[in-house]
């Protein structure tokens, strides 16, 4: 890692995937360059730690999402990174009776009919609320909320029809067996990065830009700005002149929750890999499990929306012992004793990004490219809140990185 200099061409603030992705895009064109990174760690929300010796577990982002479009796909086999191209458990390999059969089926019916109407209603151009596209009384609304939970980080009533429908994907789903984490920060690994640096302050009133970090100040004549967008929202991460549309656009595009926890399992083998067990509960605040993920003893449960920041809220643990106890309602209590709690996220009260990923609230579909333009060709915007197609995917993030760094090369004639 490196020390804070005193001035640089172009700084970059966060070392995610978007702020390394702007640092390699600017690797060997000459420009001075440094990442400011507020964590002791690379990867921002990527983030693999070892829960147990036999259990790797991906804090945060885990899947490849759009495989066959993922720039990580390249990255991962490049730095030699096995990859898992199973299919996901999410839609088949059911286990128990908590949901039967004939009720999934069904569920899936409705799923399906609530998206066909979601993508209809996106046709007419109209930016509105996800919850307006819900059919009037389906008795299986409460469980496509909490998909939506899972996949958005909010409930339907707090997304945008029109930025579901900009996000591409192309239903391929890969899994990094090391850790998409442990990927994002090998790929991070050849940057120059100062860690343990907060930035508070991006001046850039005067000739060059002068930014205030926990380590001293520093200037630079470009900056790459890859924050999370709560960060800019709430003025944590101030500028000077102040930005409004940047902070407004960034408002509009909320971080929402997505929670994990890994659980051991003894007996392990006494279940099936790669499989998913959740309820027919009929209500949004539930979870749903992810049984023995590339084989490992464990489960892993995941939460999202209002009911991820009320586990939060109440307290360290509070997302274990939920998942503990649902699983129990659905196998039986013996089950009690075969789970250990191993590690769980609270993303919401993680202070560098109070949340999970982005999604624009209904009538700020448009904000993702507010957010991403340039200021004066000094001030350059990227992270997966800025991504036009790819918005919550580790490889979104990176890709916006590269395209700032691009436009740094850009103003600075070197494209």
């Amino acid at each position: 890692m490196s020390s804070l200099p005193s001035s640089v061409d172009v700084a970059i603030i966060g070392a995610g995937a978007a702020g390394l992705g702007a640092a390699h895009a600017l690797a060997g064109s000459g420009l001075s360059a440094i990442v400011l990174e507020a964590r002791d760690r690379l990867g921002g929300r990527a983030w693999t730690v070892q829960a147990s010796p036999e259990v790797t577990f991906d804090v945060g982002c885990g899947w490849l999402h759009s495989a066959d479009k993922n720039s990580f796909v390249a990255i991962a086999k490049q730095l030699g990174f096995e990859l898992n191209k199973d299919l996901p458990p999410w839609r088949e390999r059911a286990y128990g009776n908590a949901f039967p059969p004939s009720e999934r089926d069904d569920f899936m019916r409705a799923m399906d009919a609530f998206y066909e109407r979601l993508w209809q209603a996106a046709q007419k151009g109209k930016d509105e609320s996800g919850s307006l596209s819900l059919e009037v009384g389906n008795r299986w609304n409460p469980m496509i909320d909490a998909v939506s939970t899972y996949v958005n980080g909010c409930e339907l009533k707090d997304m945008s029809t029109l930025d579901w429908d900009a996000y591409e994907d192309t239903d391929l789903n890969w899994r990094v067996r090391r850790g998409y984490g442990a990927l994002v920060s090998a790929y991070g690994a050849p940057c120059p990065v100062a860690l343990n640096c907060n930035v508070t302050l991006i001046d850039h009133s005067g000739k060059r830009i002068r930014i205030e970090t926990s380590q001293g100040t520093l200037t630079a004549d470009k900056a790459i700005v890859t924050v999370p967008t709560n960060l800019i929202a709430d003025e944590t991460l101030r500028f000077s002149p102040p930005l409004p549309s940047k902070v407004d656009a960034a408002a509009g595009l909320p971080l929402g929750v997505d929670d994990k926890v890994t659980l051991a399992l003894e007996d392990a083998e006494a279940f099936p890999k790669e499989a998913n067990l959740r309820g027919a509960t009929m209500r949004t605040d539930m979870g749903t499990y992810h049984i023995r993920p590339f084989g490992q003893p464990c489960i892993e449960g995941f939460f999202g929306g209002s009911f991820a920041r009320a586990l939060e809220d109440a307290g360290e643990g509070a997302i274990a012992a939920q998942a503990i106890n649902e699983i129990a309602g659905f196998l039986g209590n013996d089950i009690r004793r075969k789970l250990k709690p191993l590690y769980e996220s609270r993303w919401a009260r993680d202070p560098f990004a109070r949340g999970s990923y982005s999604h624009a609230l209904p009538g700020h579909a448009g904000d993702r490219a507010v957010l991403a333009a340039p200021v004066d060709g000094r001030l350059f915007f990227a992270g997966e809140a800025t991504s036009p197609s790819f918005f919550t995917t580790a490889h979104g993030a990176r890709d916006s990185g590269e395209r700032a760094g691009k436009e740094v090369l850009a103003a600075a004639g070197q494209l």
